[in-house]
């Protein structure tokens, strides 16, 4: 007769790569099912269903799903092809989520550039280009939706 494996928690937080901690969040709040306990120690016993279900949730958590998605996306799956419309739409919102995302840190990326090329200017002494590039990084804080400085110091943090 052949044993079925089984898991810890900290085998399961192993293995997803979500911390004990998560793993018992999401069971309270039932975003994976309660696990069997061990009926001398109670500790948690996963599965390999369970350990699966929860390297799928790591995933869905990776790739910056709310909890919401996340239980919307489990049901979703369980539906088979029923449900897969709605899938390809969480998902394409995700997607335009994590595109916003992208662009918000490349202008971010492009503000610290142009900070640092700042204080390469300050430090050379060309103040044709501080005046410059106080101008270009004024117009990227903005886009980037920074607040305006009050002084007619166009960095504002540059005292």
């Amino acid at each position: 007769m052949t044993k079925i494996k089984t898991y810890t928690i900290k085998d399961a937080a192993k293995i997803s790569g979500l911390p004990e901690s998560t793993l018992r969040y999401y069971e309270t709040i039932g975003l994976i099912d309660p696990i069997q306990r061990d009926t001398s120690s109670k500790y948690r016993v996963y599965s390999e269903n369970d350990v699966n279900l929860v390297v799928a949730v790591a995933c869905l958590n990776a790739i910056g799903l709310s909890i919401e998605d996340m239980r919307q996306y489990l049901k979703n799956r369980a539906r088979g092809p029923e449900g897969a419309r709605e899938q390809i739409e969480l998902l394409k919102g995700q997607e335009q989520h994590l595109v916003k995302e992208i662009h918000s840190m490349q202008l971010r990326l492009q503000y610290v550039k142009s900070k640092r090329a700042y204080w390469e200017a300050v430090e050379r002494g060309d103040t044709e280009q501080v005046e410059a590039i106080g101008r270009a990084t004024t117009a990227l804080a903005q886009e980037l939706k920074l607040p305006n400085s009050v002084s007619s110091n166009q960095e504002g943090d540059e005292e």
